[in-house]
């Protein structure tokens, strides 16, 4: 067997793949250059690491299952000017991931709550945190049809596996009793193991009409807002506006 048929053997064997892809043409470049063996092996490591890392990544993007992929650089800070942006690109940082922290973005329709949630996980993603992108009833969905086919316990531990679960549109529907209480259980156990980011058009005191109880909600708040970051972000739709933009032109 030739040297270069055996060497892509062992590549493939070990599972190097860009290297296997590269090694020719970086050998070239090496020999050119005339550089020590040691800059050659790592020119080879440094691109196999890269593409393992963009796998990874790309990988971490198709588990969050983010509706749309929208990043914090296009959010109009502007449009919202009671946003803190400061407190907003701290947080970006991840630093409430790291604590397990919650975050909890209120105001009404149209105004970026699900922008700036989605762009806060795709960050996460980029840092190599375990996202999980739901809307409040595709979540309860998932977890009524979970029960009803004994698959509960193996869903719970597989959001358990995530760092930062992000719940949309808390609100909108009002919970059935059963919902509402699979989804306080997969709130609580959250609490203090991994982070939430949740968004909702509705302020605290009203949540009950969507979970149909004092007690419940009372409970779940205590455990939501203990380790909380809450943002108000109240003024005008951004879709309505751009609506009204497209009519006057």
């Amino acid at each position: 067997m030739e040297k270069s048929m055996l060497l892509e053997a062992y590549l493939k064997r070990l599972r190097l793949p860009a290297i296997s892809r590269h090694y020719q043409e970086l050998a070239r470049q090496a020999a050119q250059g005339n550089l020590p063996y040691e800059a050659f092996l790592l020119a080879l490591v440094e691109i196999e690491a890269q593409q393992r890392e963009e796998n990874a990544h790309q990988k971490r993007l198709r588990m969050a299952r983010f509706p749309v992929i929208k990043s914090l650089d296009q959010f109009d800070f502007t449009a919202l000017p009671s946003l803190n942006k400061a407190r907003v690109l701290d947080l970006a940082q991840g630093g409430y991931l790291d604590k397990r922290e919650n975050l909890i973005l209120m105001g009404n329709s149209g105004t970026g709550k699900t922008h700036l949630a989605t762009a806060l996980g795709l960050i996460a993603c980029q840092q190599g945190r375990k996202v999980r992108f739901f809307t409040a009833a595709g979540l309860i969905n998932l977890l009524t049809e979970a029960q009803a086919g004994l698959r509960l316990s193996h869903l719970e531990r597989n959001l358990a596996q995530m760092d930062l679960l992000i719940i949309d549109e808390i609100g909108y529907v009002p919970f059935s009793e059963k919902g509402a209480q699979l989804f306080f259980q997969a709130a609580a156990q959250s609490y203090e193991r991994q982070a939430l980011i949740m968004t909702t058009n509705l302020d605290f005191s009203q949540w009950p009409q969507v979970f149909g109880s004092e007690q419940l909600t009372g409970a779940l708040l205590d455990r939501l807002t203990h380790h909380a970051h809450i943002l108000a972000m109240n003024g005008e739709s951004f879709r309505f506006r751009e609506s009204m933009g497209k009519k006057e032109g």
